[in-house]
């Protein structure tokens, strides 16, 4: 790992401030939120940014809160750790926990904030799939305006989305969900939380009042496509159904085909697709029992 070159840092104290340094300074500029990307990519990557303007003295951009109307916003300098453990989120969105749970170490979710994770668009982001899955949106803002976009729609590829270089993420809002909605997500990498996904999914969906019928059924995929991607035609193949282990399997095998993973150094893309339909399943049997009273019981869990 070797010494960063030298680059220019300023520590604005408004938004307004900070998204006009990015106007003024020009090309070559990143903003810091945690760091845990932009510090690797400058020191192992090659990256050398012009100038870096840090986030973390702006107001009002971290912490989780309930509003009057039954959503969740979660500001974007709110750490991993802080998701992980939010008594809130535990309670409604348990399987959001449990992804924000598999980013690194805890020194690293110590660190890493949700705005950077999704700004950074990877593909393998672990809490991407489970925000997609909630129909979050993230609220997008600048010197000059301020829009809301779906997070399901924010990603463009690797490393890319749809923001301007001004702009900043600056919360996320999860919008009111019913108390029926169950869910999961399950990673795999062969060091746990330790190493990138190499598949990622989360499962959720509403248990119906009569005969337990599956409704508003999401599954979302990561670290298989580009960015990370609903499989709409499993879920349709859920939608309205009583969950059985065989129709998990069927689901899960759908979803494999709408996979579009490649091979790299970390795992081969059939190797991927198969893990896509096992891990499908499980997650939607998951989901059906409820969440787990530990990190282990989770992980035991096979069907």
């Amino acid at each position: 790992m070797k010494r960063t070159e030298a680059f220019e840092m300023y520590q604005p104290t408004s938004l307004s401030e900070a998204s006009l340094l990015l106007k003024e300074k020009g090309p070559g500029g990143r903003f810091l939120a945690g760091g845990t990307d932009l510090v690797i990519a400058m020191k192992e990557k090659g990256l050398v940014p012009k100038y870096v303007v840090d986030l973390k003295r702006l107001p009002g951009l971290s912490g989780i809160r309930q509003n009057s109307d039954g959503s969740i916003v979660i500001g974007a300098l709110t750490t991993m750790r802080e998701i992980e453990i939010s008594p809130l989120l535990t309670k409604k969105y348990p399987f959001l926990c449990q992804s924000a749970a598999e980013v690194g170490s805890i020194q690293i979710r110590n660190r890493a904030t949700i705005g950077g994770n999704m700004s950074n668009a990877t593909p393998s982001a672990d809490v991407a799939p489970s925000l997609i899955a909630l129909q979050a949106t993230a609220k997008i803002a600048s010197f000059r305006s301020e829009r809301s976009v779906a997070i399901e729609e924010f990603f463009r590829g690797p490393g890319l989305n749809i923001m301007d270089p001004d702009e900043i993420l600056t919360e996320i809002t999860i919008p009111k969900t019913s108390p029926r909605l169950v869910g999961e997500y399950i990673k795999f990498s062969p060091r746990e939380m330790m190493d990138l996904a190499y598949v990622g999914v989360a499962a959720a969906y509403t248990v119906g009042e009569k005969e337990n019928r599956c409704e508003d059924v999401r599954i979302v995929l990561g670290a298989v496509a580009p960015t990370p991607i609903r499989a709409k035609k499993a879920e349709a193949a859920l939608e309205g159904q009583v969950l059985s282990e065989e129709l998990a399997e069927k689901v899960g095998a759908i979803a494999a085909e709408e996979a579009r993973p490649i091979s790299d150094v970390r795992s081969s893309a059939d190797y991927r697709r198969a893990m896509v339909g096992a891990m499908t399943k499980r997650a939607l049997l998951n989901a059906m029992v409820g969440p787990a009273k530990s990190w282990v019981e989770r992980r035991d869990r096979r069907y």
